[in-house]
């Protein structure tokens, strides 16, 4: 009975789905305007397998900034203009609860592209950078050569490697001292269109900076004791794409820009990418998804540069990782629903961290597993740390959690960053005050 139900389901999906390619033809000029994000809530497993299905087809035009998982957790999905009707038609007849979660995502796009150019306009004349911003690649690595000029008893900037498109790869290193001391290591941007993990890795690198010029605890203290690596743009490429204009198709570019297989689909995961039960449950095959996992585990030259870097350093301690969005607070693993056998422990830290991150603004965080707390994911690089004995992994979720998704306002940059602060801080601590 219940297999029946399913078929006629996936019977009714390819039929909306084939309307879908139909709209998309008729309506080519609008395909990027008026699209909204949908906030679907599935009721029972049916729902779920249907909203996943709706994923697998990488022709559907459907963009899931978060995936069907669970009855527990709401899916998101950008939806172009020219496929609305039928979509939120296709959901009505299945009885799928939805909202709309942002009603214009053009509109969106537009003010965030006046935002960033009114910036850059007051930032030409100031001759410094507003940290309540959004920045393009050049600028964060102008960025970059300014806070070494100006601390340059303290960081230094250190070139990993070049991406797939021949731009180099920079990380600042945090150090009083010392050669391969015991390290923290800290990215964001793996995922290109989530700009928020970037912006607060800029705001991260000067409160350093910062905290130690000024002797702040516990920054001196830290450093005294440990080196910080801190990655601001780890998808240059991708990153580099999604300034490109404002078409919601380069702006919500996750992947990186390699070549594939399929010569109508770029870019790989690089969070899938990691030889870390690389091509298993929670990654895709398909050249088209946006969780592309590769050819083979580290094929992505950028993947290859941050693994050997920190392989060849051989002193890391903690890996942690910024994306955005949904405000999670996450250990290993991802791969699998095993616990990890430093789990009891991760997660306490983790709990501690996100007490430090909710005391400055009050924002909830959600504390767990990979697996258990968003999706499961092979190839990720939380995992690929941690599997190498770099005990203290975490990966967070920057804000929202869903009110504007990948569009977070500028103006709740400082916020975001601050918290994040707070909560990398904590573990920072802890680590130092935890050797092994």
């Amino acid at each position: 009975m219940k297999e029946n139900y399913r078929r006629v389901h996936s019977q009714n999906m390819r039929v909306y789905l084939a309307v879908f390619a139909l709209l998309a033809a008729v309506h080519c000029k609008e395909l990027f305007n008026g699209g909204q994000v949908l906030r679907i809530h599935a009721e029972s497993e049916d729902h779920i397998q249907i909203l996943k299905e709706l994923q697998r087809d990488v022709d559907s035009g459907l963009d899931f900034w978060t995936h069907a998982v669970s009855t527990e957790r709401p899916v998101d999905i950008r939806v172009p203009h020219a496929r609305l009707y039928a979509l939120k038609n296709f959901l009505k007849e299945n009885n799928i609860p939805f909202t709309v979660m942002i009603n214009n995502v053009q509109e969106l796009l537009e003010r965030e592209r006046e935002e960033m150019l009114g910036n850059a306009e007051m930032e030409r004349k100031t001759k410094s950078l507003n940290f309540a911003a959004y920045h393009d690649l050049e600028t964060i690595y102008n960025f970059m050569d300014t806070l070494v000029a100006d601390h340059s008893n303290l960081i230094s900037k250190v070139n990993i490697g070049s991406t797939y498109e021949n731009r180099p790869m920079y990380v600042l290193k945090f150090s009083t001292g010392g050669e391969k001391k015991p390290a923290i290591w800290i990215d964001a941007g793996i995922h290109a269109r989530e700009w928020i993990s970037h912006a607060t890795a800029v705001w991260l690198a000067d409160r350093i900076a910062t905290d130690f010029k000024e002797n702040r605890a516990p920054v001196p203290s830290i450093l005294s004791q440990m080196d910080i690596y801190l990655m601001i743009v780890a998808n240059p490429d991708g990153y580099v794409f999604t300034h490109r204009s404002l078409s919601e198709f380069y702006r919500f570019w996750r992947k990186s820009r390699s070549a594939t297989s399929n010569p109508k689909c770029h870019g790989v995961d690089l969070n899938r990418n990691w030889d870390a039960e690389f091509s298993g449950p929670g990654a895709s095959d398909d050249p088209c998804a946006e969780d592309y996992r590769g050819p083979s585990a580290q094929s992505e030259i950028e993947v290859k540069n941050i693994a050997n870097f920190i392989m060849d350093h051989g002193n890391f301690k903690s890996f942690m990782s910024l994306h955005a969005y949904m405000q999670l607070l996450m250990y290993p693993y991802g791969y699998v629903g095993t616990d990890a056998p430093d789990r009891t422990e991760l997660h306490d830290v983790a709990t501690q961290a996100n007490k430090a991150l909710n005391s400055w603004h009050g924002t909830v965080y959600k504390v767990g597993s990979i697996f258990h707390t968003i999706e499961q994911a092979s190839g990720a690089s939380v995992d690929w740390a941690y599997l190498r004995g770099i005990k203290y992994a975490f990966a967070f979720e920057l804000r929202d959690t869903g009110e504007y998704g990948f569009l977070l306002p500028a103006d709740q940059i400082v916020s975001t960053a601050r918290e994040t602060w707070y909560a990398l801080r904590y573990i920072m601590q802890y680590v130092c005050d935890h050797p092994y």
